[in-house]
């Protein structure tokens, strides 16, 4: 299988029905022998993707992750339709376990100025 071991996301910006550009990721390795520290960063495209994987084969490990997508600033640029002065949402944590290293996970953030929700897609 071409899509094993690997981590992806992208972000649906719901109340514009379109995808958000220009979002900032961070994913963050919350279990790290070392302590917790950020394995990635990414901007999201004009598909509202990253251009490659997070984390791409081989790189993906078991244990506990923490995708934190900079929506703030994304809203106060992409219109301000009732954003208010500071963002209801700012940073969307997203915090999840990986069990199969070996398995693709997908993690996707549909968002809206004042909500979110994330499934685990394929």
């Amino acid at each position: 299988m071409t899509d094993a071991g690997r981590l992806t996301t992208h972000v649906l910006d719901v109340a514009r029905g379109r995808p958000a550009e220009g979002v900032p990721i961070e994913l963050v390795r919350l279990d790290g022998g070392d302590g917790d520290g950020v394995v990635a960063t990414a901007m999201t495209n004009a598909d509202g993707r990253t251009d490659a994987p997070l984390l791409g084969p081989g790189a993906l490990e078991v244990g506990v992750y923490e995708l934190r997508f900079a929506v703030g600033p994304y809203f106060a640029t992409a219109g301000g339709d009732g954003t208010d002065d500071p963002a209801f949402l700012d940073v969307v944590p997203v915090r999840f376990g990986v069990a199969d290293a070996g398995a693709h996970f997908h993690v996707p953030l549909l968002v809206t100025p004042w909500s979110y929700s994330t499934y685990r897609g394929s």
